[in-house]
């Protein structure tokens, strides 16, 4: 699963996630791209999910690229604690997504292929998502 081999701070405030995503909303690599249409966290284990699927429908054909990363810690308190003693530790990591933000993008399989695949990610996803095809002019 994707996580940052080491941050500068453990802990992160929750922040929020107003607008639409500015950078990363172009396919850069491939030729078909699944592209979220809401603001959410996208955990590590969600992203590993839908990488994991979109190989096996592909079976193992063609080229993925995952076009998010989990940077941003989640922490949780131990169940059944008292209020007060501080922030829990962190538990698990989450890409921020905003809407216009390119998940996954791929190429080298033919796009009812891709479209299907992309399909079983977007299952996976908390967002919802829409399929792009690159058009070259």
């Amino acid at each position: 699963m994707l996580s940052p081999k080491r941050t500068k701070f453990r802990k992160q405030h929750r922040g929020r996630m107003k607008g639409v995503s500015t950078r990363g909303s172009t396919i850069a690599f491939g030729h078909f791209a699944l592209q979220t249409l809401e603001p959410s966290w996208i955990t590590a284990r969600q992203i590993e999910a839908g990488r994991r699927a979109m190989t096996r429908y592909a079976r193992r054909g063609g080229k993925i690229w995952i076009r998010i990363f989990p940077d941003k810690p989640i922490t949780m308190r131990p169940a059944e604690t008292r209020m007060g003693s501080g922030k829990g530790s962190p538990e698990y990591w989450v890409a921020v997504v905003k809407p216009g933000r390119i998940l996954y993008e791929m190429t080298g399989v033919p796009e009812s292929v891709a479209r299907a695949a992309m399909r079983i990610a977007a299952y996976k996803m908390p967002v919802k998502t829409q399929f792009l095809v690159r058009h070259t002019s």
